[in-house]
């Protein structure tokens, strides 16, 4: 990896990271300094003049913890710092995980693949800090390389770069991944982004509130249990997609909400999702269809796990490898080719997200 003119490039090695935290770069308003949790986990803190963003850069390169603003963004949950556990449901409370490559979802009985795929706490090879300044000011890219070989199967790459500007309330992802085999390979892709509902808010989109735009899933995954109230619930919204748009205090979401939606892009390509709290700022999540074309919403609120997916931007929903591939929505991607995406996710102001619904708005006609 290389970056572009301009750019400082720092090569990151897990013997940087300590017990303790100490400082590892500078530049502009940006300061980030290294430390490794109890649990062996390698970090990054990456300060800036609005916020604070934890990254993991060696551990599926997970942004751990948000804050912009004094206010945290990042889902609730049982674990108070990252496990090195490469198990999905034993390392559980990133703000962002990355999904798939050759699975992802929730595996049926038919399905062999682990839950999301083998990304979400893969082992990064490669990682780096890269510097840069444009009209806005400094900004930082945390990118990473993992190659991923099993023999007579599969070889591709994973490169995920996350970016931030020192005055930004917004992380930037980009995501590529190379299929390095002569063969086609399957391809699958969801960015699980996990924000925090905050009760009185409310989720502003483009899409429809009809079922055959918001798809609730009925059955539950394996290692779920629910109430009969629950069922209530999901009949409710999957009749009245409507219902499910305000965060109402006290309402529990157990075991979880899951819903396939259509998303609508506007003039631009870009489609976008709000959390609008209470004061009129909001969480926000944009992606491009084009490049993600199928979405999954998310919501758990258990009394122990508490967070919403406004958007995971996708290739498939999220039914696991065999019944995506009955959908078609399990993409091929050619022998030595390359697939991209890229997303914006984050808080906004006032301005902002009333920016944000008049262009949701605009693309709802």
């Amino acid at each position: 990896m290389t970056g572009t003119t301009g750019e400082a490039v720092f090569e990151l090695a897990e013997d940087m990271f300590g017990p303790g935290e100490r400082p590892l770069a500078k530049s502009g308003r940006i300061a980030v300094s290294a430390f490794r949790y109890g649990s062996g986990v390698a970090a990054l803190r990456i300060v800036t003049a609005v916020g604070e963003v934890v990254v993991l850069p060696f551990h599926g390169q997970q942004i751990w913890d948000v804050r912009f603003h004094g206010r945290r963004l990042t889902m609730a949950s049982i674990f108070d710092e990252p496990q090195a556990s490469r198990e999905y449901t034993r390392n559980y409370g990133a703000f962002l995980l990355h999904c798939g490559a050759t699975a992802m979802g929730n595996p049926a009985p038919d399905d062999t693949h682990p839950l999301h795929g083998e990304l979400p706490n893969a082992q990064l090879q490669q990682a780096q800090l890269i510097f840069g300044t444009d009209e806005a000011g400094s900004y930082i890219k945390v990118a990473g390389r993992r190659d991923e070989r099993v023999a007579f199967s599969t070889h591709y790459s994973f490169c995920p770069v996350l970016r931030l500007g020192e005055s930004d309330s917004h992380i930037g992802l980009d995501v590529s991944i190379r299929n390095r085999r002569s063969k086609p390979m399957e391809l699958m892709y969801l960015a699980h982004v996990n924000f925090l509902p905050v009760d009185g808010s409310r989720i502003v989109d483009a899409t429809a509130d009809v079922p055959g735009h918001f798809r609730v899933r009925r059955h539950m995954p394996s290692f779920a249990a629910a109430e009969p109230s629950y069922r209530e619930l999901m009949n409710a919204i999957a009749a009245d997609p409507a219902l499910h748009r305000a965060i109402v205090p006290g309402r529990a979401v157990d075991p979880e909400l899951v819903a396939g939606m259509d998303c609508v892009a506007g003039p631009d390509g870009w489609s976008h999702a709000l959390q609008v709290l209470p004061d009129g700022t909001a969480d926000f999540i944009s992606h491009r269809p084009a490049d993600l074309p199928r979405a999954v919403r998310w919501m758990t609120r258990n009394g122990d796990e508490d967070a919403l997916g406004l958007v995971l931007p996708a290739t498939a929903e999220a039914d696991g490898r065999e019944a995506e591939r009955r959908k078609g929505n399990v993409r091929t991607l050619a022998g030595g080719a390359e697939w991209h995406c890229q997303m914006s996710f984050g808080a906004l102001d006032k301005s902002e997200a009333a920016a944000m619904q008049r262009a949701i708005a605009a693309a709802r006609r």
